[in-house]
């Protein structure tokens, strides 16, 4: 062992380790000069070491002084208590420090592009700074927690289904192209000119030939990837945990997916969340939240009153029902008063949180004192008024908000305002915005008390799972004028939906399922079809005559009729409960080297051009 290499990490010595003489490696947080005395901080992923040069040690006490941010140094000194008084009760090794004896500079820094210290008074850099120098910003405390609780996530799974008998089989990252959904990323082929490898979207197929390959129980933490449109919540290339089971029906992968959530919640947050999640079938979710991911966190409920619109003398609402098509409403109770005309209005805050969704407008309401105001009021008789009074459960201060259209489109604008109206009246809080005030209030109340911080609780209630079953099995698709598959078309549908599959594939329903997470949807499976003529069928019903099925995936369809088990399982996006588990809304936040929202790497310039050499070796022209 070298003399420069560490006896100990920064976040390790404590009284305990009084009067011991240990090297420590690390980076320079700050320095501070008091003339005779120059103070460090010396940091590395495990924690902070206050490092102490006296001035009569001369040629050392220099050396200290033309230490600069980030420097990576190696230090060995005593371990002494710190001056009466002067302890931090807010980190772990706040009751000592070290007095150097000597010091080696591993490697010096330059001036650095941002501060990576996220000292309380200091704004975060621009992101795109910050992922350019991504070495850099690994560096933040806040990162190296995140990726601690990631790894920490990660080893809970294995753990979790290796003590169940689940084996984690590596499947392939160079496939074939099935182009259904999101788009593939494809590798050319340089021995084979002309053709073209897939990245994976995820391991759909492999995991189903494993399970008539007789391995029964798979698990894999998959890295998968699509060539689709960015956001806050998705990356390129992204993680899943992938599972898999045979011999299995709907219930058995649900119950396994709530205990594996139990356990990570327990293991990486020490919080104990409900055994059962509450389940709710794909219709009732989109009639009363609009949505197939509600967050339930509050209980702001759509209402369908298309019946009592209809004995209305508002045009709007008649017109609209005798065309076929619905009206809907919320009840936003005891905010009347805070809604002027000019947000109710079209063109107002509400009207176009609807008209992204193609909703036409937003009629409203208002119950102020004992009776009904607003513009559409006058064109409902006194007894219309008193149905809809009871059926919307209607008190003082109350406001009702209308829209009227199809029901794809009431469904899509109304889930969208019952969500925006969470946010913007507060009927629900993130964990995260709660911990940053108290974070911030406990600072400042345990540096004038000189104590310890108390650390913010989380409480089950930050977290609301929900099932969210029953889902169709197709949509039609005008543009392309057939029927696709509402998860993929490998999903099994309900044994009592098989015999009018093709009659009335309208009303087909799948035997799938999501999970949701606060209003993220953060898993996602079925029970496969595990016949070969089912699969052909459903094929057939997605516009793919035999011989196209057959040039596709002829490998799964000889497959499923070489005694193919009963079998199903479940995908769950672990990049996005990292978000929910970390407190973040930016996937960028949980990743370690992730692309910016254009989908490039600003830090190596990926991707980009290539020799045309590179080119040519791949039959290909620039």
């Amino acid at each position: 062992m070298s003399a420069w290499q560490r006896t100990q990490t920064c976040g390790d010595l404590r009284e305990a380790n009084l009067g011991q003489t240990v090297t420590l490696n690390g980076w320079v947080l700050t320095t501070r000069n008091f003339g005779n005395q120059v103070f460090i901080d010396l940091r590395d992923r495990y924690g902070l070491t206050q490092v102490v040069f006296e001035a009569d040690q001369a040629d050392l006490f220099a050396a200290a002084n033309k230490l600069g941010r980030e420097y990576c140094v190696s230090i060995t000194g005593l371990v002494r208590n710190r001056i009466a008084g002067k302890e931090r009760a807010d980190i772990a090794t706040g009751q000592i420090e070290l007095q150097a004896h000597s010091l080696t500079v591993l490697n010096d820094c330059p001036s650095m592009p941002f501060s990576v210290t996220e000292f309380i008074d200091e704004d975060l850099a621009n992101e795109e700074l910050r992922l350019q120098y991504r070495y850099l910003d690994l560096r933040r405390r806040s990162l190296q927690k995140v990726l601690v609780l990631r790894h920490r996530l990660c080893k809970v799974i294995r753990d979790f289904f290796d003590a169940r008998s689940f084996l984690e089989v590596e499947t392939p990252l160079l496939g074939l192209s099935t182009p259904e959904g999101a788009r593939d990323y494809l590798v050319p082929s340089r021995i084979y000119h002309g053709e073209f490898f897939a990245l994976p979207q995820s391991p759909q197929l492999y995991k189903q030939l494993l399970m008539v390959s007789g391995y029964d129980r798979y698990f894999q933490i998959a890295r998968c990837l699509r060539d689709e449109d960015l956001r806050s919540d998705r990356q390129p290339e992204f993680t899943q945990l992938d599972v898999e089971m045979s011999f299995v029906e709907r219930e058995d992968i649900l119950e396994l997916m709530e205990t594996l959530a139990v356990e990570v919640f327990d293991k990486v947050l020490g919080l104990t969340i409900p055994t059962k999640f509450l389940r709710l079938g794909y219709a009732e979710a989109m009639l009363k939240y609009g949505s197939d991911k509600p967050d339930l966190r509050f209980r702001l409920e759509i209402v369908d009153v298309s019946d009592i619109a209809a004995e209305s003398d508002f045009g709007v609402f008649k017109n609209a029902i005798a065309a076929g098509a619905v009206v809907r409403a919320i009840n936003v109770k005891g905010v009347a008063d805070r809604y002027s005309n000019t947000q109710l209005k079209p063109g107002g805050e509400i009207a176009k949180v609807a008209e992204t969704f193609k909703a036409k407008g937003v009629a409203s309401m208002k119950y102020e004192g004992d009776k009904f105001t607003g513009t559409i009021e006058k064109f409902f008789p006194d007894a219309v008024k008193a149905k809809l009074k009871e059926r919307l459960g209607v008190e003082s201060n109350d406001l009702l908000l209308f829209v009227a259209d199809t029901e794809a489109i009431v469904c899509d604008a109304l889930g969208a305002i019952r969500s925006h109206l969470g946010a913007s009246l507060k009927l629900f809080r993130n964990w995260w915005d709660e911990k940053a005030e108290h974070d911030k209030a406990e600072a400042t109340a345990a540096k004038k008390e000189k104590r310890a911080a108390k650390p913010f609780v989380l409480r089950a209630d930050h977290f609301n799972f929900l099932w969210v079953l029953d889902f169709p099995m197709f949509a039609y698709d005008p543009t392309e004028k057939r029927h696709v598959a509402i998860h993929h078309p490998f999903t099994a549908p309900m044994d009592t939906d098989l015999d009018t599959l093709e009659s009335e594939p309208g009303k087909a329903r799948a035997k799938a399922y999501d999970l949701v997470l606060n209003g993220y949807e953060v898993g996602g499976g079925s029970i496969r079809i595990h016949r070969q003529d089912v699969q052909a069928r459903v094929f057939k019903m997605l516009g793919m005559e035999a011989d196209e099925a057959k040039a596709r995936f002829g490998f799964l369809l000889d497959a499923l009729a070489s005694g193919a088990p009963p079998h199903g399982g479940i995908a769950l996006g672990l990049d996005r409960w990292c978000m929910m588990l970390a407190g973040t809304t930016n996937i960028r936040d949980v990743i370690a080297f992730p692309k910016n929202k254009q989908a490039r790497d600003l830090m190596t310039g990926a991707p980009a051009v290539v020799e045309a050499r590179q080119l040519k070796d791949l039959g290909l022209k620039q």
